[in-house]
């Protein structure tokens, strides 16, 4: 089943949506239908896929955001993670925290004592993210 949609932005060609996924005839970025906008209240994350991709989305108060789905220190699962003071995601396994609009660490894996020994190997690095927007009561990412 394919519908038309507007074109994305700074693009002249069309896309199309097919199985939630709306292909373009350039290669460079994919955009992805993810779910309705009130599917996700304010102060809540999902986690999700578009594509081969999995990532989490967050509804913070400005606004919907993607981040990808692993966090950076040993891997755990951001979707588990919780949404501190709108704006930034714990990881729920050593309790990095991450800005959600930006990817940037705003502090590094600190639990349970002992684990920055750990983090001589593994050291800081951001988070992926990757703009979100609302159309029509429906949220696409754009990968």
């Amino acid at each position: 089943l394919l519908r038309k949609v507007r074109p994305l932005e700074g693009n002249s060609y069309r896309c199309f949506v097919a199985h939630n996924k709306i292909s373009a005839s350039k290669e460079s970025t994919m955009r992805y239908e993810l779910c309705a906008s009130q599917d996700l209240p304010e102060g809540q994350s999902r986690a999700m896929k578009a594509g081969d991709t999995k990532l989490v989305v967050y509804h913070l108060s400005d606004g919907f955001y993607a981040t990808q789905a692993r966090c950076t220190h040993m891997f755990a699962s951001l979707g588990k993670g919780k949404i501190l003071k709108d704006q930034c995601v714990q990881c729920p396994l050593h309790r990095a925290k991450f800005d959600i609009r930006t990817g940037e660490v705003s502090e590094w894996a600190n639990f349970p004592p002992g684990v920055q020994m750990l983090n001589v190997v593994r050291g800081e690095k951001a988070l992926e993210t990757w703009p979100v927007t609302e159309e029509d009561g429906q949220l696409y990412v754009e990968i």
